[in-house]
């Protein structure tokens, strides 16, 4: 299945897709020293959030979907060198709002899961038509 949402995204950042299927995907990341942020080795939330985000997106796989709001829960903390993989399942459709189940995994270990509201425009949200959606 062709990838028709964010293209440009940086697969070190925000991770790699590896399976793509209508209303699935599946994203992978391996966490680096760059994503720590104190003496602990802790990798900052917000780019197992972006993972996931990034998972939502590409289940929805639509070039205007945008997130308009999740509910997350932050299960386990995440060190380097974490082979994490993300699953996004949508499981609502209603007009242009979706809703995709997410769980990031490091191992066998659920370390993050959360309900992403994503919305398919008909613009894309910063085109000059902006509005008309």
């Amino acid at each position: 299945m062709k990838i028709n949402t964010h293209n440009k995204i940086d697969h070190k950042l925000c991770g790699k897709p590896i399976e793509l299927k209508e209303g699935f995907a599946c994203v992978t990341m391996q966490t680096t020293k760059e994503m720590v942020v104190d003496e602990y080795s802790l990798i900052h939330g917000g780019f197992v959030f972006s993972l996931a985000d990034h998972a939502a997106m590409l289940a929805v796989n639509h070039p205007n979907v945008v997130l308009g709001s999740a509910s997350v829960k932050f299960l386990m903390p995440v060190k380097p060198d974490s082979q994490l993989v993300a699953y996004a399942n949508v499981t609502s459709v209603n007009n242009k709002k979706q809703e995709v189940n997410v769980k990031v995994l490091r191992d066998e270990e659920t370390v993050f899961e959360g309900q992403f509201i994503c919305f398919v425009l008909n613009d894309h949200v910063l085109s000059t038509t902006k509005g008309k959606s």
